[in-house]
């Protein structure tokens, strides 16, 4: 295995089963691809179906409401797969995906997804497993958004990205706005409650910076 795609589709969790010839055909059937940040690279009226290897960089999934508010329902790092619902015949049900950063992707149809658990029983249960996890991970997200306010759900969002879950972490990077589609709300909204945890000396807030400066007090809201 000579080629940098060989290398990360080997290290893929649902290929681990794959013999090293059967990586090279899968190194065949794969396309390579590079979105920029900002671009939004499928949208609910694709008709192609695939599943998508992120191979470098951060995406996003979001959906819209009928008032075009936006709702991220999952930001996906490196090494992550997507669009396996396109394995049932949904493909990714009103759902759009854009690169956070500049991004590498693989790319597979779905035929050549069919052939593989078709072939590949141990590839199929592993399929299998990761759609239950997105499935698992779908339905905690529609709880928070049933069961927990406004606070919770930033509270929440905050210890999530923070590197160690620990007083003096910073999150780097994220507007208020980027916050408030993480967690279905609206941008002033999520300006308010963070300059409420500010007074409450919870946090530090600066541009696209945020000080967790008591993650005890935040984690009693969850």
């Amino acid at each position: 295995m000579n080629s940098q795609k060989q290398s990360f589709l080997s290290k893929i969790d649902i290929f681990q089963d794959l013999e090293p010839g059967e990586v090279d055909q899968l190194d065949r059937e794969v396309t390579m691809t590079t979105c920029e940040a900002g671009r939004v690279f499928y949208t609910p009226e694709e008709s192609g179906e695939a599943l998508f290897l992120l191979k470098r960089g951060r995406v996003q999934l979001y959906r819209l409401s009928p008032e075009g508010k936006k709702l991220v329902v999952a930001v996906l790092n490196a090494g992550t797969m997507f669009g396996e619902m396109s394995l049932i015949g949904q493909g990714m049900h009103n759902t759009f995906a854009e690169a956070v950063e500049g991004c590498t992707l693989c790319v597979m149809s779905r035929a050549d997804v069919e052939r593989l658990i078709h072939t590949k029983p141990k590839v199929a249960m592993r399929f299998l497993e990761a759609m239950a996890r997105r499935l698992q991970e779908s339905e905690s997200k529609l709880e928070e958004l049933a069961f927990k306010g406004i606070p919770a759900r930033l509270a929440g969002l905050l210890l999530e990205l923070s590197p160690e879950r620990a007083d003096g972490d910073e999150i780097i990077g994220f507007t208020h706005q980027d916050l408030a589609e993480r967690i279905g709300t609206y941008r002033e909204t999520t300006t308010q409650v963070l300059n409420r945890f500010k007074d409450e000396g919870w946090i530090e807030i600066g541009r696209k910076h945020i000080q967790l400066l008591d993650t005890a007090a935040l984690a009693r809201l969850i």
